[in-house]
């Protein structure tokens, strides 16, 4: 190609990039206007919704699942997703319960060998990190598709995490006081899992937005074929998306298993249903290629916000799960009509 003819499709595409930016400016203001209209009414419908102690709840509540939603932003955007996240919470907080000290159960799993709880936290995101690892090479390897790939995950580690534990739950008599602190202390006034959040919100948004890697995620959500052609490592970079999620859904459940006081089958059961949830409202394209870390932060706090005003209500978690199912419908509807009017 002439170099006059790369100038002119440079010219003529400039004005489109230009507008796409645009674009994901205004449906992330858009975002942030439905998360703010919807603490406005629930400050005028409960006058309860505008305590300091409600907001830490939210955020404390947020903290965990967003925690997942944050690295399931960056595997959504290369165009995958994982299922297994909830699965892989439940399981490393497990393993990581039965390795602290004072823990105990009926499972056949559970013995006399203790760590102290650094080691056991780091064998716990190991496991979490090793499970996302074996799903990016499941899926660049045999070019399974990331649902069914992560769809077959959660079975097997749902079955993993009910023959380690043996159905009974772990417990602690009593729990390490530094064990603890993971899920139950505060810095500052501000408990301990929404400091984790901010952490790694800002180094994730760091990772995508500030290295090389995070713009072949990016590139690689947006066209594979043409990031492969460009010499961009596709295969490496989505195992490595993959294994973050995994070493992030750990550490989401090592922080619940904190915060519970206990290991149980159900820990972590449908958060990768309010991870993607959140990343969907928040604004990132299911087809990949578009999204941020920090619209992910605005859709699991508008997630977390509808949550917590049904509490307020009264709600059961039925009626949750269906209002938040809903949510997620609309989000998805809405992320449709705006690829489409995007093409158009």
């Amino acid at each position: 190609m002439s170099t006059t003819a790369q100038v002119d499709r440079q010219v003529v595409e400039a004005p489109k990039r230009g507008l796409a930016r645009f674009n994901i400016q205004l449906e992330n203001i858009a975002s942030a206007i439905v998360l703010v209209g919807l603490v406005i009414v629930m400050s005028i419908v409960s006058p309860a919704f505008l305590s300091f102690s409600n907001f830490l709840d939210i955020a404390r509540v947020v903290a965990i699942t967003g925690i997942i939603a944050a690295g399931m932003t960056l595997v959504i955007i290369t165009g995958g997703i994982d299922l297994s996240v909830g699965s892989t919470v439940g399981l490393s907080g497990a393993v990581t319960a039965s390795l602290v000290a004072n823990s105990a159960s009926n499972s056949a799993f559970v013995t006399d060998f203790k760590l102290p709880v650094p080691l056991a936290v780091l064998v716990g995101l190991a496991v979490g990190a090793l499970i996302g690892f074996i799903n990016g090479l499941i899926i660049t390897k045999t070019k399974i598709e990331p649902f069914m790939a992560t769809l077959g995950s959660m079975i097997f580690i749902k079955g993993l995490l009910f023959l380690f534990t043996g159905g009974y739950p772990i417990t602690f008599k009593p729990m390490p006081r530094d064990f603890a602190f993971i899920g139950q202390g505060a810095l500052l006034g501000i408990p301990t899992p929404v400091w984790a959040f901010a952490i790694v919100v800002a180094a994730l948004w760091w990772v995508s937005r500030r290295m090389t890697v995070g713009r072949a995620i990016y590139a690689i959500g947006g066209n594979p074929e043409a990031a492969r052609l460009s010499g961009l490592k596709v295969d490496r970079t989505k195992i490595f998306v993959y294994t973050l999620l995994g070493f992030l859904a750990a550490l989401a459940g090592i922080v619940l298993t904190s915060r519970l006081a206990s290991a149980t089958t159900v820990n972590g059961a449908g958060f990768e249903l309010i991870a993607i949830s959140g990343v969907v409202i928040g604004g990132t394209s299911l087809v990949g290629g578009r999204g941020s870390v920090v619209s992910s932060l605005i859709g699991v706090f508008t997630v977390g916000v509808i949550k917590n005003a049904l509490d307020l209500f009264g709600a059961s978690t039925q009626v949750q799960y269906v209002v938040t199912g809903l949510v997620l419908l609309a989000a998805i509807s809405l992320d449709g009509l705006a690829r489409r009017r995007r093409r158009s």
